[in-house]
């Protein structure tokens, strides 16, 4: 039998140890409320929002492989590089709307993933989720980055558990295709408001945070290497290596979220359930429609990608107001050597879960957090893209063309959907 020692050296010297922030920040795209969203699309709508998952592709991948060449070029997260080219109302304003949503996110994710457990294994279900709340905060303070990104990146693989589970119904491929490109839809207000929380799960603002930060984390755990800014020598291996991880990590995002969607259309639509307000509810109408199997596949995907997304969330938080208020942090550091960045952690975790005791209920918050993310994005990816074209901000590095076109395309969409949200009727 290998010691931990033995499997440790073995995961670090696996392949997808070495894959970079691109993995972890699509497979927290996928979180419990991600889920919530992406189910609730299918049961809605069934087959009719699958083209959701084609049109975001493109754009969270441009969106994610900007934010990415921000961190790589300057050296710095995103709130500092808005900090230093915008009035301060705005990078306050910014970070404010990122917190609010993102405590909103880590309520409604923990509680699902207490919820899920209980139902699995059975006992409280407020007990549980203490537990996974105190287990996920000790892991981010006690461990350092180096050694528990390696872990995010093992439990991203929990994802393809919603691929298992489309083995386990029956699913009319012909349809797919058809209804992927040729969607039957109504537009009025129902359907942007759907439209925008699909766009705003998978287009977050918290991921925009996370992915410049761990840039800037691995540049500095390779302790030889400087901004690109400071030393070109590896800005062309270094800019294909972040188009390959943005898009590579964001097409495995995309994919599960499309796999979902098409599970609960083809189960929970098809048998008349349409409201789905949290991904414990979906696991639960989908077992007595496709069995224990799929109930126990679809529960532990959101287990596993709770465990990636909840620290991606609080860690996004604690980088933005760390930035922001000019603080010591990063997931690398000793907590007492970064005591604002990790009490941010800490706070947005227990108000998380605080909020699971009150009658607020964050569970049927969940699908409306991730609407709120959606109208935050349009104008966070402003200051992206004016970031991400100004020779000011990133010298010789600024982003291509074609980048800075399916930015401005995002924008465009996401503000169109949130103003269709609305319009009533």
């Amino acid at each position: 039998m290998l010691s931990f020692r033995q499997i440790r050296q073995r995961l670090a010297e696996h392949p997808l140890a070495r894959v970079g922030p691109g993995l972890v920040t699509g497979a927290a795209d996928d979180d419990p409320s991600g889920i919530a969203t992406y189910s609730q699309a299918g049961a809605q709508f069934g087959l009719n929002m699958l083209w959701t998952m084609l049109v975001t592709y493109p754009l969270m991948a441009a969106v994610q492989s900007l934010c990415a060449r921000i961190g790589r070029v300057t050296g710095k997260g995103l709130a500092v590089n808005i900090k230093q080219a915008f009035p301060a109302w705005v990078l306050y304003g910014a970070v404010g709307l990122l917190l609010l949503a993102n405590t909103i996110n880590i309520a409604a994710d923990v509680a699902t993933m207490g919820d899920v457990l209980a139902l699995m294994v059975g006992g409280n279900r407020h007990l549980l989720t203490v537990g996974l709340v105190v287990l996920s905060l000790a892991a981010q303070v006690l461990i350092p980055y180096h050694s528990y990104v390696k872990f995010l990146k093992w439990l991203t693989l929990s994802l393809l558990s919603y691929a298992a589970v489309l083995f386990t119904v029956h699913v009319p491929w012909s349809q797919v295709a058809l209804r992927t490109v040729v969607p039957k839809l109504s537009f009025d207000a129902a359907t942007a408001t759907v439209v925008v929380g699909v766009f705003g799960t998978t287009i977050s603002p918290y991921l925009f945070f996370w992915q410049c930060a761990e840039e800037v984390e691995d540049l500095h755990a390779q302790r030889a290497d400087r901004a690109l800014i400071e030393d070109g020598a590896a800005a062309p291996r270094e800019l294909r290596r972040i188009r390959w991880d943005t898009w590579s990590g964001m097409l495995y995002s995309n994919v599960t979220a499309f796999f979902i969607i098409l599970a609960t259309a083809v189960t929970l639509h098809l048998a008349g359930v349409t409201d789905i307000q949290s991904a414990t509810q979906a696991a639960q109408a989908l077992r007595p429609l496709a069995g224990d199997f799929a109930f126990y596949l679809f529960a532990l995907g959101i287990l596993g990608v709770g465990a990636v997304g909840v620290p991606v969330l609080a860690g996004s938080a604690a980088y933005a107001i760390a930035e922001a208020m000019g603080w010591p942090g990063g997931l690398e550091a000793r907590a007492n050597d970064a005591r604002g960045f990790y009490g941010v952690i800490a706070v947005s975790m227990i108000a998380g879960l605080g909020l699971g005791f009150t009658p607020i209920n964050p569970i049927k918050a969940l699908f409306y957090s991730a609407v709120i993310n959606g109208v935050v994005a349009v104008p966070l990816l402003v200051l992206i893209l004016l970031l991400a074209m100004r020779p000011a901000v990133l010298g010789a590095y600024t982003a291509s063309r074609s980048s800075l076109i399916l930015g401005w395309i995002t924008v465009v969409l996401m503000a169109c959907a949130s103003v269709g949200m609305m319009i009533p009727g």
